[in-house]
């Protein structure tokens, strides 16, 4: 019984070893902290960091800052940055540019300029301490960023400039940290100038050149091996940090910019993209929030004022700053009072770059313990006034964006219904990655798959066998949070069969397979595609995806004369563009004046950064003359019509077999309005 007792009494001494009691101390803090903040409005991110501090070796000594804790937080802190570079909206990114280059400028330069005199003749540190010190102030961590993530407003521009003018100003601080160093060195020569440059233009070669090449080679092999593709990309992910390392820069820089090298591999809306942020939020990115808390040594406040006096002085600097630099870009760019607040909320948090300048140069003898410890109750001030500040503000911006958004004349996307009918289960993966690419995220209806059984004396088996069959294949939409609606059903044929499903569940689109050469029988029975065109008024997406849809360079859209007219135009606009960005690929419409016209106003409208381009269409015989403009990786969708209809002309009819003897090489899709 006293063995018992020792046992419990050494399994609980303090601080814990038992990597499995550890790692349950952890998991709970990352269940609870935030449910119980969520009650009295306190951002889940402060609670995390609050832990960190209770439970640390400076709080209650629950644990010990050991390599398996570092471990954690370094991964969580990697995951926070590449997150960061994968869910930036690149066609925002490309045409905000200069917006962000400007704005790294400033959130650097003005933070750098406002501490320097402080540390310099107010705290009356020497050169170098001064100028790391403001150097340090002048860089931020996007510790905040999981919560304009979490509320949908990532693709914001205010986020996509304050993004990417992060990874300006931090790796400029780094790189002053590198030159500081060498300097007290004595090894800052010209051998070190040409040794960072010659490392980070290998760098960069390796990351925008070769790695979108292998990632692009493994998904198209390794399609059916959804497993492998995470591991992949965390692959990548830690390789980048240790490349960025070797260059001579911090490794967060590494992460950053394999998020941008994956960014147009992974769309948005996919189930990879769901597994990256959920193991990301759940647990890596709690970690290091949590660490960063650890890190806080309250008995500094008992030691004497000079810390105090100094984290009070830094901290209010470091605020001011950001705070100034907000304000000038809001006033250049003409942003809103909101916006102002998100991009202080976002650039305000210090963290990683941080704790990396500040921890390197104590170790170095360039900055004192002062500094230190000033800096670490400064980190946890800042995350806790960034947290209120960006939670508030993303917010209000998701109340705006609800009230002004724009929505199609004839059709309500919120009650949008996608009906996928399967005949052959080998091409599932590629029609159903399609639907959820376009499909409506707020719309409240499930995404239904349906199946047509012949009516005969097995039909009532071959039901039962056919929902089975289609619900092995809806794993990957339930990865990607879409709700899916498997459906069986008989009938004397399938196009019979899928019109009258779309009628009874009130489906506005629906998605069908290429038609395939049929035998004397069928053509007597007719085509199931002509029959469905015939007894439906649904929109029609005809598709043949030859590849995978990442591995797309560019969709060409080929628009008849008057398409404007038609019922239906905006709605496939709409989801042309949704597929073009969750891709990050260009969209090519060839149409004339007029529909260039109505195509311009509706995106100005709602996708006012859309990478749309436009060419002059060739006229009514020039459809088929694309296919010599067109790679064997670019995806062609030609917007059809009914018979009868305004934009209806001879060259439409039969357009299966027109396109498959033009565009054999091509993913093809046909859009009926």
């Amino acid at each position: 019984m006293n063995n018992f007792f020792e046992h419990l009494l050494h399994e609980f001494s303090l601080p814990l070893d038992n990597p499995v009691l550890v790692f349950s101390l952890i998991l709970f803090i990352i269940l609870l902290s935030p449910i119980l903040l969520k009650k009295l409005n306190i951002p889940g991110i402060i609670g995390l960091i609050i832990s960190g501090v209770i439970i640390g070796p400076n709080g209650l000594n629950l644990l010990a800052k050991n390599s398996a804790v570092d471990l954690f937080s370094t991964i969580g802190l990697l995951y926070i940055m590449f997150i960061a570079g994968l869910e930036l909206d690149m066609n925002e990114f490309k045409a905000n540019r200069n917006k962000s280059i400007l704005f790294g400028f400033l959130t650097f330069i003005i933070p750098l300029g406002t501490a320097f005199p402080v540390c310099y003749y107010v705290l009356g540190y020497d050169f170098n301490p001064s100028f790391l010190t403001a150097s340090m102030l002048a860089t931020h961590t996007l510790v905040t960023y999981p919560i304009v993530s979490k509320l949908g407003v990532a693709k914001n521009q205010a986020v996509a400039i304050t993004v990417g003018g992060t990874v300006l100003a931090d790796t400029a601080a780094l790189v002053i940290l590198a030159i500081i160093l060498a300097e007290s060195q004595g090894t800052l020569n010209q051998s070190f100038w040409i040794r960072l440059g010659v490392s980070l233009t290998i760098f960069s070669a390796i990351m925008f050149l070769v790695i979108p090449r292998i990632a692009k080679w493994f998904f198209r092999k390794m399609e059916n091996e959804k497993h492998s593709h995470y591991i992949f990309v965390l692959s990548v992910v830690f390789f980048a940090a240790f490349l960025a390392e070797v260059a001579g820069v911090e490794s967060i820089v590494g992460a950053f910019v394999a998020g941008l090298a994956l960014n147009r591999l992974i769309p948005h809306s996919s189930a990879l993209m769901n597994r990256i942020e959920f193991i990301g939020n759940s647990l890596f990115i709690p970690f290091f929030l949590i660490s960063v808390g650890m890190l806080v040594d309250i008995t500094v406040i008992l030691s004497g004022p000079a810390a105090l006096v100094v984290a009070g002085i830094l901290t209010a600097v470091a605020l001011f700053g950001k705070w100034l630099t907000a304000w000038l870009t809001k006033f250049i760019f003409k942003y809103s009072n909101t916006e102002l607040r998100l991009i202080f909320g976002l650039s305000s948090a210090r963290a990683a770059a941080t704790l990396a300048i500040v921890l390197v140069g104590y170790k170095a003898d360039i900055l004192d313990e002062n500094i230190l410890n000033g800096t670490v109750i400064l980190i946890l001030i800042t995350c806790i006034i960034a947290s209120f500040v960006t939670e508030k503000a993303a917010k209000q911006i998701v109340i705006a964006s609800d009230e002004e958004l724009e929505m199609p004349d004839d059709s309500i996307l919120y009650d949008e219904h996608i009906l996928l009918p399967i005949a052959n289960t080998l091409n599932m993966d590629k029609a159903l990655e399609f639907a959820i690419l376009i499909k409506d995220k707020k719309s409240t209806y499930p995404l239904s798959i349906l199946t047509v059984v012949p009516n005969n004396l097995e039909a009532e088996k071959n039901v039962a066998k056919a929902k089975t069959k289609l619900e092995s294949f809806t794993k990957d939409a339930a990865a990607s949070e879409t709700k899916t609606e498997v459906i069986a059903t008989i009938d004397y044929n399938a196009s019979s069969g899928i019109a009258r499903t779309a009628r009874e569940i009130m489906a506005n689109i629906i998605l069908l397979g290429w038609p395939r050469r049929k035998g004397f029988v069928d053509k007597l029975i007719g085509e199931k595609m002509e029959h469905v065109l015939t007894y439906t008024d649904k929109m029609l997406f005809i598709c043949d995806l030859k590849n995978t849809l990442v591995n797309h360079n560019k969709i060409f859209i080929a628009v008849p004369p008057l398409a404007e007219l038609e019922k239906g135009f905006e709605l496939w606009i709409d989801k042309v563009t949704k597929l073009g960005q969750e891709l990050s690929i260009p969209i090519i419409y060839s149409c004339n004046k007029d529909t260039e016209k109505a195509i311009t106003k509706y995106n100005k409208l709602n996708y006012p950064n859309s990478n749309s381009k436009f060419s002059n269409f060739k006229g009514r015989d020039g459809f088929f003359g694309f296919s010599e403009q067109l790679t064997a990786e670019d995806l062609f969708v030609l917007i059809s019509a009914r018979k009868g209809s305004v934009s209806h002309i001879n060259t439409l009819d039969n357009l299966p077999a027109k396109l498959e003897k033009h565009f054999y090489k091509n993913s093809k899709v046909i859009i009926y309005p």
